[in-house]
C-alpha cells in the first residue's frame, strides 16, 4: 500500500501523487524541440519529479543522451575552476565515463563535442539558482552562445552536442537579480504550480480505495482549503493524517484532521515551513510580510519588485488574481499565514507581564451567561494603555511615517488572550481569505465565540466590516459575533456612535463592534 511522502522526489510505486501529465508533456515538449528552459517554483513543489519523469521519457526513446544532475555542491565555489570541477565531477558520476578538467567559462562548449558524446544531450541542471550570482551569469552567458550556435549552424559539424536544457531552480533565475540584465534572453520559463483542487481530491480519494479507511465529509476539503494544493505541504499533511495520528478507525474524522492540524500548527517541524519563516522575518522582506497583514486594504502584485520577487518564490506569498488585469498579494494558504502569524506573535510578544492582579474578580468577563467579550476587550484595552511604554518600545515600525504596523496590534491582543485563557479555554486565529483578514475563535465551557479584527479607517470601511463579521458569524452558526476596531483615538461622542450593536436581519446574526484605542 503506498503512502504519502513529502520528503524528495516521489517514487510512484510507493506514494500517493498526482499524474501532472499536462506538466511533464509540456516540459518534453520544449526540451525535444531543442529549447533551453528555466523551471521554477518554491520550494516542495515538485519540480525534480517533473522534470525526473521528463528525463526517463526522452531516456527510453533512445534517441538522446539524458543527464539530470545537481550542482547545489558547487553554491560555495567562488572560482570558475571550482564551479566547473563540480559540473565535470557531476557528468562523470552520471555517465560512468570521464570528461576532461577544464578551468575556463569559455571552454564550457567543450564538455559537450562529439568526443563525448554520440548522440545529442539533453541536460537538465537541478538547484541551478544555489549558485552565486556571477556563477549563474557566467553559465547564462555559454548557454546563451550554446544556443545561438546550434540555432545558426547549418550542420552538427564542428559544432556542440547541447540539443535541450533545463535549469532547474526556486527562482526564476538569469536576470531576476542582475541589475545589468539578463544574459541568457533565449530561455522559456515553466512555472510548476501548486496541485489543483482535483489533484489533491484525487490523491485523497485513490488512499480511501487502497485502504479502506474513508474520510469523514468534509475532511478532504479542509485538507485542500488549509493547504492550498502546495505539494509538499499537503503530503506531509496526508501523512501525519493517514499514518502519524491515524486512530484506525473506519473514518477518518473532523476531530483527527483537528488534532493533526494542531500538531502541525504548533508542535511539529517541517522543513518547507521553517525556510519560509527564516525567508519572511529577514530585512528587508520583513516589512512586507507584516505589511501583509493589515487588515484595510490590498496591496498589488508586482513581479518586477525585487523584494515581492523573493519572498513569491520562496513561497511566501503568493497571487491574488481578481480579474484578468488586478493582481495582489496574498499568503499562499491559511496554514502557512497562521505558522508565520504564530511565528511573530511569539517573536515580538514572549513576556506580557502580569494580565490582571491574582485577587482580582474577572466576573465581568466569566459571567453566569458566559464569556462577555466587549468587558474583555475593555480590560485589553486598559492593559495596552498601562503598559504601552515599555510593550512596544522595540515593535517594528513603518519606514514611511514610522507608525507601528497594524498587524503588530493583532499579535498583542492574539497574545494577551492565550495568557488570558490559558487552561480556561482555546484561543486559534483563522484567516479567511488569505490577504490580512484576521479572526481570532475563542472557545470556552463548550460554546464558540468569535471575534473579528479590524482598524478602523473610515465610514465606509467600518460599515463594510459590520456586515462582513455578519457573514463570517453566519459561518460559523453564530448568532452574536464581535469586530474588534483598532483605533487611535476616539471621543465619547464617536464611541457611542460606532459601539452601537449591528443587526443583520438577513444573515440572523448580531454584531457588537468594541474600539480599542491604541494611542494613549
Amino acid at each position: 500500500m503506498r503512502k504519502f511522502s513529502s520528503y524528495g522526489p516521489i517514487d510512484k510505486t510507493l506514494h500517493y501523487h498526482a499524474p501532472r501529465q499536462e506538466l511533464i508533456d509540456l516540459a518534453y515538449q520544449q526540451l525535444l524541440a531543442g529549447h533551453y528552459i528555466t523551471v521554477w517554483a518554491p520550494r516542495q513543489t515538485g519540480k525534480s519529479w517533473v522534470m525526473l519523469e521528463v528525463a526517463r521519457r526522452l531516456h527510453a526513446e533512445n534517441q538522446f543522451e539524458v543527464a539530470i544532475i545537481t550542482i547545489q555542491s558547487a553554491k560555495s565555489e567562488t572560482a570558475a575552476a571550482g564551479v566547473l570541477q563540480v559540473l565535470i565531477t557531476q557528468l562523470s558520476m552520471w555517465f560512468g565515463r570521464e570528461f576532461p578538467i577544464i578551468q575556463k567559462w569559455s571552454e564550457l562548449v567543450t564538455l559537450f563535442s562529439s568526443a563525448h558524446f554520440s548522440k545529442p544531450l539533453i541536460l537538465i541542471l537541478d538547484e541551478f539558482d544555489a549558485l552565486s550570482e556571477e556563477a549563474i551569469n557566467m553559465f547564462a552567458n555559454e548557454f546563451r552562445t550554446m544556443y545561438m550556435m546550434q540555432r545558426n549552424r547549418l550542420t552538427r559539424e564542428n559544432g556542440h552536442l547541447l540539443h535541450g536544457l533545463a535549469l532547474i531552480g526556486v527562482r526564476s533565475v538569469l536576470g531576476i537579480e542582475n541589475v545589468s540584465g539578463s544574459l541568457f534572453n533565449v530561455q522559456r520559463g515553466l512555472h510548476i504550480p501548486n496541485l489543483t483542487e482535483a489533484e489533491v481530491m484525487g490523491m485523497l480519494a485513490w488512499y480511501e480505495q487502497e485502504s479502506g479507511q474513508l474520510f469523514e465529509a468534509g475532511v478532504k476539503e479542509r485538507v485542500y482549503y488549509e493547504f492550498r494544493g502546495q505539494p509538499g505541504l499537503t503530503c506531509w499533511f496526508g501523512e501525519l493524517l493517514t499514518e502519524t495520528f491515524n486512530q484506525h478507525h473506519a473514518t477518518i474524522t473532523r476531530r483527527d484532521f483537528d488534532i493533526a492540524y494542531s500538531a502541525a500548527t504548533d508542535a511539529l517541524p517541517n522543513n518547507n515551513i521553517l525556510n519560509i519563516i527564516s525567508k519572511a522575518k529577514q530585512e528587508p522582506y520583513r516589512q512586507w510580510v507584516l505589511e501583509l497583514f493589515k487588515t484595510g486594504e490590498k496591496q498589488r502584485f508586482h513581479y518586477d519588485n525585487p523584494q515581492l520577487n523573493f519572498l513569491y518564490m520562496n513561497g511566501v506569498i503568493d497571487q491574488d488574481v481578481v480579474s484578468e488585469t488586478e493582481r495582489y498579494l496574498k499568503f499562499p494558504s491559511p496554514f502557512v499565514q497562521k505558522r508565520l502569524f504564530n511565528y511573530f506573535a511569539n517573536e515580538l510578544f514572549h513576556g506580557l507581564g502580569r494580565l490582571f492582579d491574582p485577587f482580582e474578580s474577572l466576573a465581568d468577563v466569566f459571567t453566569p451567561q458566559g464569556l462577555d467579550i466587549k468587558a474583555l476587550l475593555r480590560r485589553y484595552q486598559l492593559y495596552l494603555q498601562q503598559n504601552r511604554a515599555w510593550l512596544l518600545k522595540d515593535a517594528p515600525r513603518r519606514k514611511t511615517d514610522l507608525r507601528i504596523y497594524e498587524a503588530v496590534y493583532h499579535f498583542n491582543l492574539y497574545m494577551y488572550l492565550q495568557q488570558f485563557f490559558q487552561c480556561k479555554g482555546q484561543v486559534y486565529p483563522e484567516f479567511p481569505t488569505g490577504n490580512g483578514k484576521i479572526d481570532l475563535i475563542i472557545r470556552h465551557n463548550g460554546r464558540v465565540y468569535g471575534l473579528e479584527l479590524k482598524s478602523f479607517a473610515d465610514e465606509s470601511g467600518y460599515r463594510e466590516a459590520l456586515q462582513q463579521a455578519a457573514m463570517y458569524g453566519q459561518q460559523l452558526s453564530l448568532t452574536e459575533i464581535t469586530l474588534g476596531i483598532f483605533v487611535e483615538r476616539v471621543d465619547e461622542a464617536n464611541r457611542l456612535k460606532y459601539e452601537a450593536v449591528y443587526h443583520d436581519v438577513t444573515r440572523g446574526v448580531t454584531v457588537t463592534p468594541v474600539l480599542m484605542e491604541t494611542e494613549l
